[in-house]
């Protein structure tokens, strides 16, 4: 996998690539929309809270295929409100580190009220 950041395009800011090149070879999975909510059916009632335990059940995905956070190559994030949105990428940098995966982050209305996020990926090994 390779970042890709054309040279006569905007620069992304922020901690994600414009865009990612997965040779052909790779396996792929496609992580549906990864919601708030663990095991027991319990919503954190904060957004860092919310946050990080999406990311956890991501990674809980990526592991189940053989897979890590370092194998995503897009995000999409739907953020519930505008508000969220420094928070939400400090945390996504946090957790990322200096793997840039490329990113969409959507501001939008979300399926259950009592979720203030939610965040598809995909990934590639």
């Amino acid at each position: 996998m390779t970042p890709v950041d054309a040279p006569d395009a905007p620069q992304p800011g922020g901690g994600y690539s414009q865009a990612m090149l997965v040779e052909p070879g790779r396996s792929l999975l496609f992580v549906s929309g990864q919601i708030p909510v663990d095991s027991e059916g319990v919503v954190p009632a904060d957004f860092a809270a919310q946050c990080r335990l999406v990311w956890r059940n991501i990674g809980a995905q990526l592991a189940a295929a053989g897979m890590d956070l370092t194998h995503l190559v897009k995000v999409t994030t739907f953020l519930g409100d505008r508000a969220y949105r420094e928070e939400n990428g400090a945390i996504r940098r946090e957790i990322l580190g200096d793997h840039f995966p490329a990113l969409t982050v959507i501001v939008c209305d979300i399926y259950d009220p009592e979720w203030l996020l939610e965040i598809e990926a995909v990934a590639a090994r």
